[in-house]
C-alpha cells in the first residue's frame, strides 16, 4: 500500500529562485531562510519519498485570468519549467504520474469537486523553487509530481474551508491508492505578503505565527477567516495559505509530529517559512 511519509511546506517567491542563481544562499540577508532547508534535506535523504502531490498556485503561465479554474489537477505525464519573465533559469522538466493523477481526479469527482483536468500543463515558480530547495544538487528530480493548482488570483477565491476538504479528498484517495509509492504532499506560497498598491511590502508576524502554531494539530482554525479577511490579515499574496490548508488537510486527521520549523522575514518583501510535518509512528 502507498505510505503518505509527511508534509513539506514552503515559501516560493521568485526572489529565491533568483538568490539560488546568483549562489546568494550564504549571504547575510538570504542565509536564515536557507539554514532552516538542511534539515529538511536530512529528513528527505531519510524519508526517500517516490512522489510528491503539490498544491500550489500557477502565476500566469497555464492560467490567465480569462480563464482561471478553482480547482485544477494535472494528470500529464511530464511537466515542463518555462520563462516566466523573472529572469530565472529554465529548470529540467518534471516527471508526472498519469496513473495517481486519474485515480485522484476519479476519487475527488465522486466527492463532488468540480475540478479542471489538465492532460498538459506546465509548472512555474510554485513548483520549481520548494524542489530547487530541497533538492539543491539535482541534475533531474528524483521524484515524479501530481500538481495541483488552487486560484489564489482571480476573485471569488475558494474559502479556507474548501481547499481544507479538497486536501482532505485527495488524502482519502492517496491512502485508497492500491501502489507501493512513499508519497510526499507539499504546499507552497506565502506566508504573508502583497506586492502591490499602497500595502505593498505588508508582512503580519502574528498571522503568519497563528498560523505556523495551529496548522499541526488544529488546522480547522485556519478556516473561520473569509477569503477576504485572509486578504486583510496575509495580503493580496498571502492568500496563498490556502495552498498550505489544502496540503495539511492531504495529511489526514491523525496526529503529527512537527520535524522542523523556520520563520524568516523579510525575504523579498514576503514573510518565508518553512515546516515539515509527518505523521506519528513514520
Amino acid at each position: 500500500m502507498a505510505q503518505i511519509i509527511g508534509g513539506y511546506f514552503t515559501s516560493h517567491v521568485p526572489g529565491i529562485g533568483a538568490a539560488i542563481a546568483r549562489d546568494q544562499q550564504q549571504e547575510a540577508y538570504w542565509r536564515p531562510f536557507f539554514d532552516g532547508l538542511i534539515p529538511v534535506r536530512q529528513w528527505l535523504s531519510v524519508q526517500q519519498p517516490d512522489v510528491a502531490v503539490v498544491f500550489y498556485n500557477d502565476h500566469g503561465l497555464n492560467f490567465f485570468l480569462d480563464k482561471l479554474p478553482t480547482f485544477a489537477v494535472g494528470a500529464a505525464a511530464s511537466y515542463a519549467n518555462a520563462d516566466e519573465g523573472w529572469g530565472l533559469p529554465v529548470q529540467p522538466a518534471f516527471r508526472g504520474f498519469p496513473e495517481l493523477s486519474w485515480h485522484i481526479i476519479e476519487s475527488l469527482v465522486e466527492a463532488e469537486f468540480d475540478i479542471t483536468l489538465c492532460q498538459q500543463m506546465n509548472v512555474d515558480h510554485a513548483v520549481v523553487v520548494p524542489f530547487q530547495l530541497a533538492y539543491p544538487q539535482a541534475k533531474a528530480w528524483p521524484l515524479r509530481i501530481v500538481p495541483i493548482a488552487i486560484n489564489t488570483v482571480q476573485h471569488p477565491l475558494p474559502s479556507a474551508k474548501r481547499c481544507l476538504a479538497l486536501g482532505r479528498a485527495v488524502g482519502k484517495a492517496l491512502r485508497s491508492w492500491q501502489g507501493s509509492e512513499r508519497i510526499l504532499v507539499m504546499g507552497t506560497g506565502g506566508l504573508s505578503h502583497q506586492l502591490e498598491g499602497e500595502r505593498a511590502g505588508y508582512i503580519n508576524n502574528a498571522y503568519d505565527l497563528f498560523c505556523l502554531d495551529n496548522i499541526k494539530d488544529n488546522p480547522g482554525a485556519l478556516t473561520h477567516h473569509s477569503t477576504v479577511d485572509l486578504v486583510e490579515l496575509a495580503g493580496t499574496q498571502g492568500v496563498e495559505i490556502l495552498n498550505w490548508i489544502a496540503a495539511r488537510g492531504a495529511l489526514g486527521d491523525g496526529p503529527l509530529r512537527q520535524q522542523s520549523r523556520n520563520y524568516h522575514i523579510p525575504i523579498s518583501n514576503t514573510a518565508a517559512a518553512t515546516l515539515v510535518l509527518e505523521p506519528l509512528g513514520n
